[in-house]
């Protein structure tokens, strides 16, 4: 993707340098391999992109230095019945994009830990194992929402190896389209009234400019001021380079709100800040070896609409 809107630092949050090196992370402890384990139902395109996820947070899982560590990864992937990476990426797009995927990883567990809310909310979660991976304080809940068939088969595979999360956990199955999601979270335990933290991480790409906007409109009548939301800056996604074997999931972008992605939070009562991907790269020893205008958004909510 490409953009001639240059990356904003941001002046209002927490820098990314401040965080906390990659070898304070809790040491994985070692899981019995899965047996594949078929979903109970089938997924759905835009569902099976969190299978090329895992693929590759359990390629990162297992460099000598990785940036994270997802015990869990690689059991998604072999219930799934699907080959495990022996290599890295080959084409340039594939590198970019798994270069993209571990940084933001990483990037967000560590904004997501210094958040400070004992509530968090990760929007179409997906196989996202944060509950359990990561070392959360004392009453922080996580509640996970996506489809019914992405959430059952994610808790076959978890419990299939007794995993246990860190933290409490609600997995809501709900349809990030459908007005009612918001009024489900309520009743299962989410407060409005208290600061939370909120992640959409790979989401707004597969949205149109609309059901993105209604999504982040519906996020913004449950997070009180100080809440934080965070996600992936904009870009053209008519500009990704073509490659045929990406395409089962470059055809599904659909752009979301675009590069006006942290334009439109801001006139929408949130305080938007850039982080640019080459910046996350070096801090984290992972240089990136072409330059980008990727990035990601850290929103900080200030007042009602």
């Amino acid at each position: 993707m490409t953009s001639s809107e240059p990356v904003r630092p941001s002046d209002r949050l927490p820098p990314s340098d401040r965080l906390p090196p990659s070898d304070r992370l809790p040491p994985a402890e070692p899981l019995p391999p899965a047996e594949a384990l078929p979903p109970a139902e089938p997924l759905s395109p835009v569902s099976r992109t969190a299978l090329s996820v895992a693929r590759v947070r359990a390629y990162e899982s297992s460099r000598p230095d990785p940036l994270f560590v997802d015990p869990y990864a690689a059991a998604f992937v072999a219930a799934a019945g699907l080959p495990l990476p022996a290599a890295g990426p080959g084409g340039d797009l594939a590198k970019a994009l798994v270069a993209h995927g571990i940084l933001r990883t990483r990037f967000y567990d560590d904004r997501l830990l210094a958040a400070g809310a004992d509530q968090v909310v990760l929007l179409a979660a997906g196989l996202d194992t944060r509950a359990y991976r990561l070392d959360w304080p004392a009453g922080t809940r996580v509640f996970e929402l996506d489809l019914g068939p992405v959430l059952a088969f994610k808790e076959q595979v978890l419990d299939g190896l007794g995993a246990r999360p860190r933290s409490g956990r609600t997995a809501l199955p709900a349809d990030l389209l459908d007005p009612d999601w918001p009024a489900r979270l309520v009743a299962a335990g989410f407060d409005p009234s208290r600061p939370s933290a909120w992640l959409a991480e790979g989401l707004l790409v597969y949205l149109s400019p609309e059901e993105a906007a209604g999504l982040l409109t519906a996020v913004a009548g449950l997070a009180a001021p100080g809440s934080r939301l965070l996600l992936e800056k904009g870009g053209d996604v008519a500009a990704t380079p073509q490659d045929p074997a990406l395409a089962h999931i470059t055809d599904l972008w659909r752009g979301g709100l675009g590069p006006d992605t942290h334009g439109w939070l801001d006139r929408h009562g949130w305080t938007t800040g850039l982080t640019a991907l080459d910046r996350v790269g070096a801090t984290y020893g992972r240089p990136l070896s072409r330059p980008t205008t990727r990035g990601f958004i850290e929103a900080v909510r200030q007042t009602e609409d």
